[in-house]
């Protein structure tokens, strides 16, 4: 499992995971139902991505996402 901290951390796990695929950005963007610009957008790590379009191109990608409290882990 990777941890990430950051829109940028995030964006880049998503870059990382599309090219491995051998997906262009507009493959991902029609893959996911979301626009070019938004998917360059998240992988340049713009803070204010939707979260419901993230979503959308995680699950595209098979990018598993998971909420755990830190309280936990201490």
């Amino acid at each position: 499992m990777i941890r990430f901290n950051s829109a940028e951390e995030l964006g880049s796990i998503i870059r990382a995971e599309r090219k491995r695929r051998g997906y262009t950005q507009s493959m991902l963007a029609d893959f996911s139902g979301v626009g070019l610009t938004f998917v360059s957008q998240l992988e340049r790590g713009k803070p204010t991505a939707e979260l419901e379009k993230t979503l959308r191109v995680t699950q595209t990608l098979g990018i598993n996402l998971f909420a755990e409290s830190r309280l936990d882990n201490e």
